[in-house]
């Protein structure tokens, strides 16, 4: 898992011999549903590694990716399929934390837990491609002692993919042995409850309110710029960036709404069993 574009896909590809598609390369999403690759060993090992969406995907919406991830998860959990290792992959390369970046790993952790945490790898890529290495390497001690410490406080372990098979291996050999269910899981089949009742489905939740109130900023300030301004021209342009904006509102509140969980409902889960993991909270911005 992790953000579009950074290096998912061109990891399992060094696992598999597959060829790199460059799409995702301009940021655009190369992966648009659950992919599952099988590679068998000469030792009768089978390995089999899944390829999947970001939550700034390109072409769908972050509650449809997380239905989609969802959906893989139940099915796999529910035919007694539990995941060796969960690899998160973050750009060295980004000079800051950007809000998609932080949205990718804030779902991350929430569908996580903390019981599935030591089998998680948070592995930084594109180190080929870093031209400063004691910026990068500040980069790191940033992210170990900052966005990621409550994972790594749980287990977790960060990795360093140098753009090669043998180390995309290296990485894979950590992660053999008995799986885990992550919280998300648990969640929906061994407590029963509902994607939107979910850690991660009231996570996203929650982000549509703050793109909501965003969203509801930015127009208003558009139609105050558009009142000002003389110039015929810029006013048609401003006014189609308002109407622009307020189809993506409106987007957002349909979404938000499929999400919402009545009161009485909420009131019911409060005395509800409750899953063995529990959910990981990160220090992010916005949270």
């Amino acid at each position: 898992m992790g953000p579009t574009g950074s290096g998912k896909s061109n990891f399992i590809n060094q696992l598999t011999g597959r060829k790199e598609n460059n799409s995702a390369h301009g940021l655009k999403s190369d992966t648009q549903g659950i992919r599952e690759f099988t590679v068998n060993l000469s030792n009768n090992r089978l390995y089999v590694f899944v390829d999947t969406p970001g939550f700034d995907d390109t072409y769908r919406s972050d509650r449809d990716i997380l239905h989609t991830i969802a959906e893989w998860l139940e099915k796999k959990y529910r035919n007694e399929v539990k995941l060796t290792g969960i690899i998160y992959t973050h750009r060295i390369t980004d000079n800051r934390m950007s809000g998609s970046v932080c949205k990718n790993l804030d779902m991350f952790s929430r569908l996580c837990g903390d019981k599935a945490a030591e089998r998680v790898r948070l592995v930084t890529t594109m180190w080929d491609k870093a031209k400063d290495k004691n910026l990068v390497e500040s980069r790191v001690s940033q992210l170990e002692t900052n966005f990621w410490k409550p994972l790594i406080d749980a287990g977790a372990r960060h990795e360093r993919f140098n753009n090669s098979s043998g180390s995309a291996w290296e990485i894979v050999r950590g992660l053999t042995g008995d799986g885990e269910a992550v919280l998300l899981q648990e969640e929906l089949v061994d407590v029963e409850r509902k994607l939107n009742e979910t850690t991660a489905g009231k996570a996203l939740y929650s982000q549509f309110q703050r793109l909501l109130h965003e969203q509801k900023e930015t127009i208003k300030q558009l139609q105050e710029e558009a009142k000002a301004q003389k110039d015929p021209e810029l006013v048609k342009q401003l006014e189609a960036e308002q109407r622009r904006l307020e189809a993506e509102l409106q987007k957002t509140w349909d979404d938000m709404d499929k999400l919402k969980i009545p009161f009485f409902r909420r009131l019911a889960l409060l005395f509800s069993k409750k899953p063995q993991s529990r959910k990981i909270e990160l220090s992010l911005p916005g949270n």
